[in-house]
């Protein structure tokens, strides 16, 4: 699905005013998973989701070399008005260090993983892990992007996978219980739903 979006004509005449758009349309459910109110004027959520997200196509090119440096800046973003100044850009106190840093070497080194499984682990871990908070929610979604970027599934961000998500929204919170829970069969569950959301978000688009 994606493939056949970005073969299409408009994605090439004008790929830079279709990623822009992207993000904000991302953004927008993003914000409204994480419980904000889109259509409500100044809305923080809502500001930090588009902050995170609107950022995603420039920092993707770090995200191999520095994912950690990544994470920071979108948290520091999506929560800017949300969280005390101390702990902006870095993981909550008492996050499985281990678990994170190896979230870290597997989702920006090499692997033969398919880009759209390695961006589905990113997002399930960082939110089975709660490594930032507040705006959590956010930096998962925004790495989620990042990584379907970097890895070559979406090069110029056209696609809008926080639509995806949003649209299958009730599966996507049993879902990620499901990852949570560290199971095969609820890990496979989570990776097909991801999959099954990014194709609903680049035909969106």
């Amino acid at each position: 699905a994606v493939d056949a979006l970005l073969r299409h004509p408009m994605v090439r005449r004008d790929p830079a005013r279709l990623a822009a758009a992207s993000a904000l349309r991302g953004a927008k459910a993003s914000a409204l998973l994480a419980g904000g109110t889109p259509t409500a004027a100044g809305d923080a959520v809502t500001r930090g989701a588009i902050r995170a997200t609107a950022e995603a196509v420039h920092l993707a090119p770090a995200w191999r070399q520095r994912p950690g440096q990544v994470l920071a800046r979108l948290h520091l973003l999506a929560a800017r008005n949300s969280a005390e100044p101390d702990v902006l850009g870095r993981p909550r106190a008492g996050v499985d260090r281990a678990r994170f840093e190896q979230l870290l070497r597997f989702g920006s080194g090499a692997t033969a993983a398919p880009g759209v499984v390695v961006a589905a682990l990113v997002h399930g871990e960082l939110m089975a892990l709660n490594a930032f908070e507040p705006g959590g929610e956010l930096v998962a979604r925004a790495a989620e992007r990042i990584v379907l970027i970097a890895r070559g599934v979406d090069p110029p961000g056209i696609s809008v996978p926080e639509a995806g998500h949003a649209e299958l929204r009730r599966a996507y919170t049993d879902l990620l219980r499901a990852y949570g829970s560290g199971e095969p069969a609820g890990v496979a569950a989570w990776v097909r739903h991801c999959c099954d959301a990014y194709a609903r978000g680049a035909n969106v688009v």
